[in-house]
């Protein structure tokens, strides 16, 4: 039997820093019941797989190779036992790729966003779900206040909309989110929105309502939230939210941000603080309340995912990922007392296989 038809566990692939001889993909099960977690198999031959990205409907995965000339890599995951078969890879022409995302218009493509360099990808993907070249690369050009983080552009997410349309690339050493439409696999500039000088715009996250979205930035420690035209692909920006509580005075870089499912909750990590931050979303602005701190069992939350009455964080400098219960009224977290050893973990992806 498909270890994908199991009803009491999640799968997830976890991505972590790791020389080419190293595991750096790790195909890990979370239990439901107990929160419990442990690694099935691991893929090697890689370097430095820090963000993957999956697509179910097609069994594949994808994972950047974050190094000084990048590199993305494409496999095919086995339905039976999720194990990888490397595809191929391509250069980004760039370097330091962080993020990941597909868009999923017509014909689907994968985003990715290289830091060091400030560029931006589109990939077409084949009907194998290989890569099968560059569509575009759009260099961003620029810099920003802050003299060793800001000295040029740093591409570190792309977001797309839910209908493929729209690409939202959240630039940290320019204070900007470009928008750009994407046509026939292209990426064509649509607009930009400036954020305040030293902002470090990071990830970017879309309500599942389509009227609000939420951006986290990381050299200001704040969450922008924005009111969002998915017809016209605009975003306005409503208010700007610490995610630190007011007596922390140490050094913080805010790093993820998701929602939960049913939209009423928004969490960020805090690295430094080591922490998630929960609010409870407005239905009615959009707007952020009620923010409450909760520890991550570790150092260094640098990515982490929101599923099945848990949520899961990858602490990258103490190398574990840790579970946490999530209260769906109330949105709370608290521990569920489990962890998995992970050396520098840096990201975390879900597995939504659907009915098999």
């Amino acid at each position: 039997m498909s270890i994908f038809k199991r009803t009491d566990f999640r799968l997830f692939f976890a991505g972590a820093y790791a020389e080419m001889g190293d595991p750096g993909i790790h195909l890990c099960e979370l239990d439901l019941r107990s929160g419990a977690m442990r690694i099935l198999g691991q893929t090697d031959g890689i370097a430095n797989p820090s963000f993957l990205v999956a697509d179910m409907e097609a069994w594949r995965l994808y994972a950047v190779s974050e190094q000084s000339e990048g590199k993305t890599v494409s496999f095919a995951i086995d339905p039976a036992d999720g194990g990888l078969t490397k595809l191929n890879e391509l250069p980004t022409l760039g370097a330091d790729p962080c993020h990941l995302a597909l868009a999923k218009a017509r014909r689907a493509c994968l985003l990715a966003s290289n830091y060091s360099s400030g560029n931006v990808n589109s990939f077409a993907l084949g009907e194998d779900g290989a890569l099968a070249g560059i569509r575009s690369n759009v260099q961003h050009e620029g810099g920003g206040v802050h003299p060793e983080r800001q000295e040029g552009p740093h591409a570190h997410s792309a977001v797309p909309s839910r209908d493929g349309k729209y690409i939202y690339v959240s630039d940290l050493g320019i204070d900007r989110i470009a928008i750009y439409r994407l046509e026939d696999g292209k990426l064509a500039k649509h607009g930009e929105l400036r954020l305040p000088d030293g902002s470090g715009p990071r990830h970017f996250a879309i309500h599942p309502s389509e009227r609000y979205a939420y951006g986290i930035n990381e050299l200001n420690n704040t969450l922008t939230v924005y009111a969002y035209d998915p017809g016209q692909g605009r975003l306005e920006p409503l208010e700007h939210v610490g995610t630190l509580p007011g007596d922390f005075r140490g050094e913080n870089y805010p790093a993820d941000v998701h929602l939960s499912p049913d939209g009423r909750f928004l969490y960020g990590s805090n690295r430094g603080h080591n922490s998630l931050v929960r609010f409870r979303i407005d239905p009615g602005s959009g707007k952020l309340n009620d923010p409450e701190w909760t520890g991550t069992g570790g150092n260094w939350p640098r990515n982490f995912a929101v599923l099945d009455g848990y949520v899961l964080v990858a602490n990258q400098y103490s190398g574990n990922i840790a579970a946490f219960r999530r209260d769906a009224e109330t949105g709370q977290l608290s521990p569920a007392g489990r962890e998995l050893a992970i050396a520098k973990v840096a990201c975390i992806e879900p597995l939504n296989p659907g009915a098999l």
